[in-house]
């Protein structure tokens, strides 16, 4: 009779780039280029000859807050994992 290699209260390894801390690294850079884009569309509204170009930090706004979203419900969704075993 073979030994199991798979046993069932094996932890799952957990790669680097998902690991606590690089989640929560991603987040807070994420917001300074939040707060970045933030200036670019104050910027490109306050000058007439920029208003063209405000898409630009609105585009890197929404997408930095959709790292931030995504990241953010990965983490719960970890912690809440944890908390209900």
């Amino acid at each position: 009779m073979r030994i199991d290699q798979n046993p069932v209260f094996r932890k799952a390894i957990v790669s680097w780039y998902d690991s606590e801390t690089a989640c929560l690294i991603v987040i807070f850079f994420m917001f300074l280029v939040f707060l970045f884009s933030c200036a670019g569309i104050s910027v490109a509204r306050a000058d007439m000859e920029y208003h063209e170009h405000v898409w630009v930090p609105v585009l890197l706004a929404v997408m930095s807050g959709g790292v931030i979203i995504s990241t953010t419900i990965r983490l719960i969704k970890r912690y809440a994992h944890r908390f209900t075993k």
